[in-house]
């Protein structure tokens, strides 16, 4: 009996070495990391998501990898398109089941959100060798701050101008090239453009609630620049310049009547229907993308832009904008050779080529300044306009508390509460929501 379990213990050992022999031989060893690498030559792979999919983006994006690709032969980008919305959803199941992207393309307002929750790497480290905190705006930097670290790079941003329609100016007797500076101004120009036929409108010359430039807006416009939180986080939703701004609304929405605003409403859309495009509205506020649209739709228009009204003459033309960032999910298995990848995309020329073919502002100030760019009158006044762009990063104690706010605004906006009642209870509604998650 000893003499047969000796000769199984050696036979099972000889299977065991021929086994693992033959596994080396052939490359069959357990997959790891090096195994993955030298399947494409030595080279680490690294999976870049973005949302951008479109016909006119893919290739945009598509092209700036292959560029980074083609600049060295340590790193290969792999690009993985998902759509607007699931992609932030699988990215936080991927951080879960320990698998995620090694780069993706994120929401510029909500960083310290995800650095709260250890959803994204701490870059911190990487920049104290790499200095590049200069290319960008000190605002856009800013959102990727959380306790004295930082967590993203700014990629694009953008802001809000004034359009209008020169010709229709010519027709009310305006000067084309001097558009109105303050809220006063813009009322009285919108009455010199308003055009009625009989009893209805045929064009209006301006709503506050059209376009790209909502009450919450108006309100930070009217408030020295102020949201709904101050820069050093205190609550501001009820002060005393936030609630004439929706009085203002009201105001105009009771000039034109309920019933003009919704017809006028339901009868646009997007692109040709635009009411500004159709020549309906003759003043839009609008992200300075909207001149793609314009150039796409509206042939032959005459349009200027200019900054965003200020409520009196020294109070400020803010503006607001956003944008996304790019950042190493928490977990990434190639974060080194994800930063080298990060500091390209934001490098000038991925900026220059990505902000001339999309019209958007880069994240980077010297990619803004690239001839091809600046000679657009429209692009350099968005550029210039970053001056007084504010941004506005979601407050971790508080995600959710626009929640609060939009139906108590809209209470006040239907005429149901006052104005001044609107933001004490919206105020009271995120002061407990604060004090719940502290």
């Amino acid at each position: 009996m000893l003499k047969f379990r000796n000769f199984q213990f050696h036979t099972l050992l000889a299977l065991t070495l021929l086994l693992l022999m033959t596994a080396a031989v052939s490359g069959c060893a357990l997959p790891d990391k090096k195994t993955a690498q030298a399947e494409d030559g030595g080279k680490v792979t690294i999976d870049f998501w973005t949302f951008w999919g479109s016909e006119t983006r893919k290739p945009i994006i598509e092209k700036i990898i292959k560029d980074f690709n083609d600049s060295q032969d340590r790193i290969v980008v792999k690009h993985t398109y998902l759509p607007w919305g699931d992609i932030w959803t699988k990215n936080l199941a991927s951080i879960a089941s320990k698998n995620p992207a090694d780069v993706i393309v994120n929401d510029i307002n909500t960083v310290a959100l995800r650095a709260e929750k250890k959803q994204v790497t701490d870059l911190t480290p990487y920049l104290a060798k790499d200095r590049i905190q200069d290319r960008f705006y000190s605002n856009l930097w800013k959102t990727g701050e959380y306790n004295g670290k930082v967590y993203s790079l700014p990629f694009v941003t953008d802001t809000r101008l004034l359009f209008y329609n020169k010709k229709a100016f010519q027709e009310a007797g305006l000067d084309p090239n001097k558009p109105p500076q303050t809220w006063d101004e813009l009322e009285q120009y919108a009455m010199k453009l308003d055009k009625k036929n009989g009893g209805t409108y045929d064009r209006i010359g301006f709503y506050p609630l059209w376009g790209g430039f909502g009450w919450d807006n108006f309100m930070m416009n009217a408030d020295g620049g102020t949201g709904f939180f101050d820069t050093q986080g205190n609550i501001a939703v009820n002060t005393p310049a936030k609630t004439e701004t929706l009085d203002w609304i009201n105001k105009w929405t009771k000039r034109y009547g309920q019933g003009t605003i919704d017809n006028f409403k339901a009868e646009f859309g997007k692109q040709q229907a635009d009411p500004f495009i159709a020549g309906k509205v003759a003043m839009i506020i609008d992200t300075a993308t909207f001149n793609t649209q314009l150039r796409d739709y509206g042939k032959g228009m005459e349009y200027g832009v200019a900054p965003i009204p200020e409520r009196t003459p020294g109070s400020g033309h803010y503006s607001s904008g956003g944008g996304f960032v790019v950042e190493i999910p928490y977990g990434a298995k190639h974060p080194d050779e994800a930063w080298e990848f990060l500091k390209f995309l934001t490098d000038k020329a991925p900026q220059t080529y990505w902000a001339e073919k999309n019209f958007d502002i880069a994240a980077n100030k010297a990619a803004n300044e690239a001839p091809q760019l600046s000679k657009d009158p429209v692009f350099k006044a968005a550029v210039d306009n970053m001056q007084v762009t504010q941004m506005f990063p979601t407050p971790v104690q508080a995600p959710d508390f626009k929640k609060l706010i939009d139906p108590q605004v809209d209470a006040a906006l239907l005429g149901r509460q006052s104005s001044k009642d609107a933001l004490s209870k919206a105020d009271q509604a995120v002061r407990n929501l604060m004090e719940h998650n502290k």
